[in-house]
Formats: structure tokens, sequence, C-alpha cells
């Protein structure tokens, strides 16, 4: 971090850490004077090809001329980027801008023994952005035809790119607003990079315990002892200066004496240890590093400053970070074996990837997957999350195959945007289970480092719906659903058949279905379980299998009593085969049975032929509904991420810079009546215009101009809507009724001091609905719709959402509050147009998305009749944006 260099402030905020093609990470930063003699040893390091194809000659070093120009820009109509690893340059991008102030000149120069690395692609997103942010909206560039690396760069970015030969160059041009190509395209590169970095960190050819220990129950020894017991298939290293033996291998006292490269390092040292130890991994080429350290940010803000440090010294020298304070890893495949974790033996093979923060919830985690015979893929505990996240599991976890379903407990979330739009795309081909405490978001656990969000309550869980993520509360409730969805077919409908061998137990599950939303097909109550084997389980699947094979029947529960002479695990067994054999689920609940030897929790039945198995039904008709509700989801046509008609987000965008510039530091201003219909113009929305006056004969003028019939109110917040305190006076039809309303108001208000008045076009009858828009530290922009009134006043019924929204996410924002069934024609009253307010709705997200500059926005009253929405009341107020979490460039967020 450096002060004011150049002819500019110093762009701090475009500093980021990033994940290359082949997973490794590199630090982007802007350009400075300081880096005229790196950017020279760059220059001479270059092939003559490589500086030939940059400047279309040769020159053997650049002039003290050229590294001035180079290395000192304005950062606003020039800017340069560097990508540094180990300090070293090795990739340069830049803009000039041209004469036209809306378009910029932009080329690059990557190292020679780093091309291919997708270096050149992540400069040019930078760039773009930081051109976006300058009023930039068009790229030129100047290629060799010879060069096909640059051309496919720019090519292969997603933006429509013009070409024109001439003079034996070509020239490119494109303009450079995102598109939904261009995010795609960055997207997907994002994809493959991160989700090859901890591929990586989970299959390592080689592991190097730092702080391996000879003495039982330290956590070095338990580290080294478990990678070894695991069976891993790579080279293991002990890492220990004072110990020439360790549990039967020799010890090395550093790790520069370990004869092989080694790819993943465990540290497990003294806090105070831990940066020196990080330094040798980066000098010795390691990709990654697990810390169970403990003693970062969870040590207050000292530890806070000494986390980031690290994070910083790790990612610019190409590592990915795994903690501190993290329980390990564990990978189950068997040409992997790694169990690099505090877990004392290798989890059990299968199709569930695990992922948790604080070390004790990663041993709930693990205690009870483990004691449900749930087979985990790979596991990952991120202690304090300063680097590696759930973000980057999921990323790892979409193109794995041995991963079927994925649960993650989240203590915090840094980028809420960026996973959602992560486990909506993973959670279209496998379950994404998610346990969360209610006041995440709201405090931060001891060593999360993360923002805390102002949203209104049940905007993250909001959030996390729209995602496709099937929420839960707790480690039992995700383990729960777990066992369904882990390698299990997904019911194709909400409608059950019930097995018991109690009609009062079969009529409770019943209940407790209907209560969760589920239909129940059938109830067969009447089993006679106490006939022997050889009866009872031929008659139990004849039943199931008969049920089943319904195509009214999507899934099965069988909630049963104890049964002489029947096992639990022969009755699992054939509901096992039933389930199999119709591809539809079945779950158990096995209650009443005493014996802590026999096991009635988790997957119960033979290897390989198992059913989800609970002691309380209703947490088994709670899971399988859960899976229900997801399957719904996933088989469900999300519609399309488009820009309503009539939308000009760039005019929005100037006009917005020109409101602002009186604006400083972090307060807000709250736009006039006719910057706040100029401004909602661009995004198609109209509010029906009012007139303040204060004189009657002003008011009676105001009505001409209007239109008769008119309404008089106040403009007092508290009062503007309420008819019952005389702040609204509807259906005024000529002049001298409007000055007698005008006289009568005033005697009426005057308890409330002398309220500003004003008249409005009356509009046509409607349910009265209320739209809000905000800006979140933490989830960025929150729109949220409730009818108007004592609903949301009251009782809080409001929906939320995050944007971006798809044409579904409208769909079921404005049908998710609960009074929303007087939308749709109630006590006899006609159904209004819904289409008009998922329309207002679409253009209020769209515009919110488009600029954190608006802080807020409220319509209220909006009138929504049978024919159209009219905006009664609007109030916008923009400010100056803080930086949101997941812009159009692809960043590492600690």
């Amino acid at each position: 971090m450096v002060d004011q260099p150049g002819d500019g402030e110093y762009p701090e905020h475009w500093e980021a850490d990033v994940v290359l093609r082949d997973g490794g990470t590199a630090h982007l930063r802007p350009i400075h004077p300081s880096d005229a003699e790196a950017v020279q040893a760059f220059h001479t390091g270059q092939s003559q090809n490589s500086i030939y194809m940059r400047f279309f000659a040769f020159k053997a070093r650049l002039s003290a001329k050229e590294l001035k120009r180079f290395t000192e820009v304005d950062y606003k109509d020039r800017v340069a980027f560097v990508i540094t690893i180990h300090g070293e340059i090795i990739g340069i991008g830049r803009y000039d801008r041209l004469p036209n102030p809306i378009e910029a000149e932009v080329a690059f120069n990557i190292a020679d023994s780093h091309q291919g690395r997708g270096i050149g692609s992540i400069l040019l997103e930078h760039l773009a952005a930081a051109a976006h942010e300058n009023g930039i909206r068009k790229f030129t560039a100047e290629v060799l035809p010879e060069n096909r690396k640059m051309l496919m760069v720019f090519s292969d970015a997603g933006y429509d790119v013009k070409r024109h030969f001439d003079d034996g160059v070509v020239s490119l041009e494109f303009n450079i607003d995102p598109t939904e190509k261009s995010r795609a395209v960055m997207e997907s590169r994002e994809h493959r990079a991160e989700a090859r970095s901890v591929r990586e960190l989970l299959a390592p050819s080689s592991v190097a315990v730092i702080g391996a220990s000879r003495r039982w129950g330290t956590v070095g020894y338990q580290l080294l002892e478990h990678i070894i017991e695991g069976g891993f298939h790579g080279s293991v290293y002990a890492i220990n200066p004072e110990a020439l033996e360790l549990a039967g291998m020799m010890s090395y006292g550093k790790l520069s004496e370990v004869p092989e490269p080694v790819q993943l390092a465990i540290i497990a040292v003294p806090y105070e240890e831990v940066a020196g130890v990080v330094a040798e991994c980066a000098a010795a080429g390691v990709k990654g590093v697990v810390i169970a350290s403990a003693g970062f940010a969870d040590d207050g803000e000292r530890g806070l400053l000494r986390q980031r440090a690290l994070v910083r010294q790790a990612r610019a020298n190409g590592m990915r970070v795994i903690g501190p304070a993290s329980l390990g890893i564990a990978n189950t495949h068997p040409d992997v074996a790694l169990n690099a974790s505090m877990a004392p033996t290798m989890p059990l093979r299968g199709g569930l990837g695990l992922f948790s923060q604080s070390a004790a919830i990663g041993v709930s985690l693990y205690a009870a997957s483990s004691r449900r015979r749930v087979g985990v893929s790979s596991l990952l505990s991120a202690g304090n999350r300063a680097d590696v996240s759930g973000n980057d599991m999921m990323q790892y976890w979409e193109d794995d195959t041995d991963t079927s379903a994925v649960g993650l407990y989240l203590e915090s979330i840094g980028n809420p945007r960026k996973f959602s739009r992560i486990a909506r795309r993973l959670a279209r081909t496998k379950p994404v289970i998610v346990a969360k405490s209610d006041t995440m978001g709201l405090r931060l656990p001891p060593g999360h480092a993360v923002r805390t969000t102002q949203a209104p309550a049940g905007a993250l869980d909001a959030m996390l719906r729209q995602s496709g993520v099937i929420r839960v509360e707790t480690v039992e409730q995700l383990v729960d659903v777990a066992q369904v969805v882990s390698g299990r077919p997904l019911p194709a409908g909400p409608d059950v058949a019930i097995f018991s061998n109690s009609e009062a137990l079969g009529n409770v599950v019943a209940d407790s279905a209907v209560a969760h939303g589920l239909g129940v097909a059938q109830v067969v109550s009447g089993l006679d379980l106490d006939a022997g084997q050889s009866v009872a389980l031929p008659a139990l699947r004849k039943a199931l299998l008969d049920a089943l094979g319904s195509d009214a029947v999507h899934a099965a529960v069988a909630a049963l009593l104890p049964a002489r002479g029947l096992t639990v695990d022969a009755v699992a067994q054939v509901l096992a085969e039933c389930s199999a054999s119709a591809g539809k689920p079945v779950v158990a609940a096995v209650t009443g049975i005493l014996d802590p030897a026999i096991n009635v929790e988790g997957l119960v039945g033979a290897e390989g032929c198992t059913v989800p198995c609970y002691s309380n039904p209703g947490a088994a008709v709670a899971a399988l509904a859960a899976v229900v509700r997801y399957a719904e989801w996933a088989a469900r046509d999300q519609g399309q991420f488009v820009e309503p008609a009539g939308c000009d987000p760039r005019q929005a965008e100037a006009e917005l810079d020109e409101l602002l510039r009186e604006v400083t530091g972090a307060q807000l201003k709250q736009l006039d009546p006719a910057a706040t219909a100029s401004l909602l113009g661009h995004y198609g929305i109209s509010v029906l215009p009012s007139r303040p006056f204060t004189a009657p004969d002003e008011a009676v003028a105001a009505a001409d101009a209007l239109g008769w019939p008119v309404v008089l109110k106040t403009t007092a917040p508290a009062l503007r809507h309420r008819l019952d305190l005389g702040g609204v006076r509807l259906g005024i039809e000529d002049a001298e009724s409007l000055r007698l309303n005008v006289q009568q108001m005033r005697r009426a208000l005057a308890a409330y001091g002398d309220p500003a008045l004003e008249v409005q076009a009356m509009a046509p009858v409607g349910q009265a609905c209320t739209f809000r828009a905000i800006e979140d530290p933490l989830l960025g922009p929150v729109i949220s719709f409730g009818l108007a009134g004592d609903a949301v006043n009251l009782l809080d019924d409001w929906s939320h959402r995050v944007p971006p929204l798809s044409a579904a996410d409208v769909h079921d924002f404005i049908r998710a509050p609960r009074a929303s069934r007087k939308l749709f024609g109630y006590q006899g009253l006609p159904a209004v147009d819904v289409a008009a307010l998922e329309d207002l709705a679409g253009r209020l997200a769209w515009m919110k998305d488009n600029h954190p500059e608006i802080a807020l926005v409220e319509f209220n009253p909006v009138l929504c009749g049978t024919a159209g929405v009219t905006i009664l009341a609007a109030d916008v107020r923009i400010g100056n944006a803080a930086q949101r979490t997941d812009s159009a460039r692809r960043a590492m967020l600690g």
C-alpha cells in the first residue's frame, strides 16, 4: 500500500488477489513509479518475439522516458495494472484514454514463462472494471495478426469484438459494459480456476507436517499419525528441527531439506512461528497450506492484522491458505486417501461433501455424519476462513464426480452474492444443504473478519431460498437431510404413502406430513409385522412396491414400532430394495426401541443397500419435506435474467454521477420529486405527479393542471397515508370543495403542527402495496415487497430478494407475503394486475442491481388495480457507494 503515487491518488480498492487458470494465486495491483526497476527487469527478461509482439519492434531496454510514462499514471485517463508472484512482475496491462472520452486503447504484456495461465484475461477484466469506474465504455487495441494468443484473449472475453485489418495490424474495438455472455465467460473461468485450486489442495502428491511432534496428544502428533494411518498414497514428510525420527520415519529439520517438492504443508506450530513457516513454504514452492494454529483473527484486532498479513504473504507467493484454526481436510477417494485432519479415523467413503468453519462445528459435523453412517467424499474445516471458503469448495464440488450432495455449516458469510450465484448453479445438479445460526450476519463469531448486515430480518434466508439451497437450523438437521439425498433418487412430487404397524402412529405421521406441505396419497396402517419374518417381510415388500408403483405416490414413509422376530436391519433391507426397485425415496422411522445397541439412526441396512432411518418420525417427515421442496425447485424452469424493456442504465449512471458531485463521506441525499421522476424514468418507472402548495388558490391551480378529481394530503411522513388521522382526503371534484377541504384539513392537523400539503390526481382504485430497496453492507442490493398498512407495519409481512432476479424469482417474490392472497381475488373482490406488479418488481431489482449509489428506494403506496399499477409516492436517497463484494471482476476475498 502506497500514498499518492503518480498524478492521482492510488486506488487501493483496485488491488486484488487472483486465482490463475492452473489454480495458482497471484497479486494484482495498480502500477506505481517505484515499479520502474521491476518493469525494466520484466522487459529485459522477455524474448525478442514477445517484445516485438508488444511494441511492433525490438527494444533491448526501455528508455528512462518510456519507464516514466509506463509507471507514472493518473489512475483515471491512464491506468496500468501489474500481476506479481513472489514480488516479481509476471504480467502488465494498461489503458490510455483516447480523444473520445468514452474510449481507451488497451495493451498487455505477459511474461513468457507464465503465458497460458489466464493472466491476460484477468488483466482485461480488471482494466474494464477500472475503466467503467472512470466513465470509459469502449476499448480498442492494435494486435499483430501473428499474435494469436492475444487475439484469443479478446475474442474469448465474451464481448462483441469488431475486427478491422489495416496496414498489417488487426484493429479491435468492443464495448466493455458487462453482457450476459461476458459475465458467463468470467464466471466460467473463475469456476475452473477456483475448482482446480481446491483440487490441488485435496489431492496433493506430497504432504509435509510442519510442527510434527513425538509427544502424544499434540496437534502435530495427531495430524501426522492420521495422515499415515489413513493410508495416504503420496509422500509424507515430518518437519521438526528437534527430532531425528517421528512416527517411524526420518524427520527433517526444515522444509528446504526435503528431497522432493512439497505440494501441501500442514502447519501446527505456535502462532508466532507461523509467518516464518509460511515464508519457508513460499520459498519451497508449496501450493497450499493448512494452518491448524490459532491465535490470529480469534485473538482480536491485533490477531486480525497478523492474519491478513499472512494471507497476503501466501497469495502473493502463489499459495492458498486453509485456516488459521483449521480442523484440517480429508479426501476419501481411494487413489488419495488423505486424512489431514483431527478426525481420528478416515471418514466413511460416500457422496457427501462437507464444509465447516470453526473446529467445534467441524467436530460436530464429522461426528454426526460418522454416527449416521453417511459417507463423505471430502471435507474441509476452514477455521477462520481467511482464504479458502465455502464458495471455493462449491466450485470444486460442482465438477467432482465423487460428490453427489454437499453440506455446509456457515457461521459467517463473506461474499453472499457470490455464494448465491455459485450455490444456484451447483444446486441445479446437486443438493446443497446449508445450516446457519439465526444470528449469522448480525454479529461476528470469533476469528471471522466479515461485514455484518443491516438488511431486514429474513433477507439472508430469502437469498438462500432463491439460490435453491436446502436451509436447515442444526448439524443434526443437516445430516437428517443428507441421509435422504446421498446417492438416492429425488422425489418427483410431494405426495407420499405412509406405512405403519400402528394406526395411531400412521395418523400422527400423516398429520405431520400435511403440516410440512406434503400430500398424503394413502395411509397403510394395518401392517402385521408380528407374523414372523417369513410372512411379514414379503407382505411389507408387496405393499410397498404396490404403492410405489402408482404415479400418484412420489415417496414413502415407513413409521414402525418394534415387532417380534424382526430386526431393524432386516426391515431396512426390504425398504432399501423397494426404494431402489421403484426409483423413489423411502424413509423409515423406527420408534419405541430402548436397547442402545440397536441402531435406528442413520443409514441402516446392509452395505450398499441402506435406507435413511430416524428414531423420531417428525424428523423423518421434515427431512423428506425439505428434499421435496428442493426437488420441485430443481425441476422448475427458473426463467431468464432479462433486462426489462425501456431501461437505460447508462443514462441513469450519468445522472447519478451529476447528482453525487456535492455528496461527501457517508451522507445521503434525498432526491426532490423532479430528480426522482427523471432517475426512475430511465427504468420505465413513473410516479403519479403531485404538487405542493401553500395557499388555497395555488391548490386549485395545481388541480387544474393535474386534472380533476384530486386527492388532498399532507406530506408529513407519519400522516401522509393516514385517512383515519385526517392526513388524506379523496375524490375532490371542484375548486370550491378543494378550498373547503384545505381549511378543514389544516384545522384537523393543527395538533400535529403545521404539516405541508399537496394535491395529486386521483388514481384508479386498487390494493395498496409497498416496495422498498436498500444497499446492504453485507448482501448488497436487497428489495422487499408487502401489502401496505398493518401487514407490513405491524405483522412484518414482507418478502425479500437479492438481485439479480430471474423470472421465477420475481414470480415468487410477489407471492411470498402471507397477505398476498388479497392480490388474487379476496372476499368477492376482483384479482389485481399481478403482471404489472411483477414488471415493477423486475424494474426496481434491475435498477438496484446496477446502481449501488442508490442507497434507498421506497414506493409507498403503490395502488394495484385490475389494469396496471400506480405509484403514489416515491422516496429515493443516494450516496457514495462502497465497493460491492461481487463485482464484474474476479478477485479473491479474505
